[in-house]
């Protein structure tokens, strides 16, 4: 009785395998002339038909065929350790960091809509309160410095619990303020540790996102870096109307605590390589030598050797300033401007940014994962700056026609209050199609100093955003809003025209920078 042939396994070959000499379990092997006699029934042709067929085939016996394995076409060596988290515990974490990355910006802007109060409390003037907010953006650029270092040798979680905590205790403390001295003082500290935030919580995107999916991830972290400033004056010109400036360090407070359980319970550690590890084992005089050396916050200024990370902080800083030279002299230019009298009624314009900031958010990210994957496609492989192209757009044309239109609608008095709000909306829109990309940039470029690249772009950025705070309502009152609008615009576009040199020849001066440093060892 014949025996029905069984089918084959798809992975399995059409026919019995070739018979192969084998080893005898005495150390011994099949005589010379067995394999001989093998080679000679089987030349290559028949040996290369009998080779196992790995095509998938559909089974027309069974229904249950293996799944076709699809290889993505963008995955890089090394992708499988950014599937550590499952999707939802990373959107989880990108909430959390959202929120977070909230309160240091708008602590920044929130009591601009209360200077005369604050002024009137501490019987001082309005260029001392102006030095306080000038000092608190070079404390948020000095912060870096010293977080950045930290997160890259002892991990990401910690040193944001420890920011956290400490945000809190000292916005209570600027909201309990007796005087100027203690207040300059407690919103100094704020910044410091607040910057932790947007500086450690960038590279935790990093951690747990492939190089073609942070550009997303990364808008929605920066949604709350952006809409706070707008948003911030906003609400505190809402409290000031209503009750004192001190509520607004008390609102800020409860939201940090609450950031602060969200951080301890909800943030893993991110890091992928901690250097603390690196010190197990050696004499504690080596480890104290180690860590002199990793936490030293040169090692973020020395990154600027690098072209390409100098310009991109400097095309970040054209970014904030523009921000903050816009936010921060609204209600001195746009009130006596429109006759508005109230914080509340110039509070209403901060709302324009933001809205542009939140809908900037939904596309601003996804366009510069896009770019990236067009010219993965053209090339290939990945450079990292390809990301940049996805920016130039905005931040050569875009954003300077919008200064352009603002400051001289209001200089000459054209086009009534909606030309201002609308303008202010595009611009907006289009910060969040430059920031994504420049920051999400600095995460490529060199992973494994993400922390301490990252650190010096915000300390970079952080400076010229004091620079624009403090300097702008003098320059405005001396040269006027449109001419000012005009310098702002003209940062921009030579910002621009550096990215565009970043983007076509910023990897060979990486390669020439690294090439120096091995020769130099």
């Amino acid at each position: 009785m014949n025996q029905e042939k069984k089918p084959h396994h798809i992975l399995e070959p059409a026919e019995d395998p070739l018979p192969v000499p084998i080893a005898r379990d005495d150390g011994t092997r099949e005589p010379e002339e067995s394999r001989e006699k093998v080679q000679a029934d089987y030349d290559e042709e028949e040996l290369e038909a009998q080779r196992p067929n790995l095509y998938h085939v559909r089974s027309h016996v069974s229904t249950h065929d293996a799944p076709v394995i699809h290889q993505n076409e963008h995955h890089e060596l090394g992708d499988e350790i950014y599937d550590r988290l499952s999707p939802r515990r990373k959107i989880a974490v990108v909430c959390v960091l959202s929120c977070c990355s909230f309160l240091a910006p708008i602590s920044s802007t929130s009591i601009l809509a209360a200077a005369p109060e604050v002024v009137a409390t501490f019987n001082t003037t309005g260029a001392i309160f102006n030095v306080s907010n000038a000092l608190y953006m070079v404390f948020m650029g000095l912060s870096p410095l010293f977080w950045g270092p930290i997160g890259q040798t002892f991990g990401r979680k910690w040193p944001l619990a420890i920011a956290a905590v400490t945000f809190t205790a000292f916005s209570a403390g600027s909201a309990a303020a007796p005087n100027l001295p203690a207040y300059f003082v407690f919103r100094m500290l704020t910044a410091f540790q607040g910057t932790t935030f947007l500086s450690v919580g960038a590279t935790v995107i990093g951690d747990i996102y492939r190089p073609i999916e942070r550009g997303t991830a990364y808008g929605w972290f920066l949604s709350g870096t952006l809409i706070g400033p707008a948003l911030g004056p906003f609400i505190g010109g809402i409290i000031v109307t209503f009750a004192s400036w001190r509520d607004i360090f008390w609102l800020q407070t409860a939201l940090a605590a609450a950031s602060s359980v969200a951080v301890i319970l909800l943030i893993p550690e991110t890091i992928h390589h901690a250097k603390k590890v690196d010190l197990v084992g050696l004499p504690r005089k080596q480890q104290a030598r180690k860590l002199c050396e990793w936490l030293n916050p040169w090692r973020v200024i020395v990154l600027f050797r690098y072209p390409n990370l100098l310009i991109a902080g400097v095309a970040s800083s054209s970014l904030v300033w523009n921000m903050y030279s816009l936010l921060t002299p609204i209600r001195y230019v746009l009130n006596p401007r429109f006759g508005l009298s109230s914080p509340l009624q110039s509070g209403l314009f901060y709302i324009a940014p933001g809205a542009g900031y939140l809908c900037g958010t939904f596309f601003g990210g996804r366009w510069a994962d896009h770019v990236v994957k067009k010219w993965i496609k053209k090339r290939g492989h990945r450079v990292p700056e390809d990301r940049l192209r996805s920016c130039i757009v905005a931040l050569g044309i875009v954003l300077p026609a919008c200064m352009i239109i603002y400051g001289w609608s209001i200089e000459k008095e054209v086009g009534g209050i909606p030309l201002p709000v609308i303008v202010m909306f595009i611009q907006g829109v289009a910060q969040l199609f430059c920031f994504p990309s420049l920051n999400t940039y600095c995460l490529d470029v060199m992973q494994k100093q993400s922390a301490e690249v990252v650190a010096g772009n915000y300390v970079i950025r952080y400076f010229f955003a004091a620079a624009g705070s403090a300097a702008c309502l003098p320059v405005i009152e001396r040269i006027g809003v449109g001419w000012f609008s005009t310098i702002s615009a003209g940062f921009l576009i030579a910002a621009a025209v550096a990215t565009w040199f970043v983007a076509e020849y910023g990897g060979a001066w990486r390669e020439a920078i690294d090439k120096g440093k091995q020769d130099e060892q």
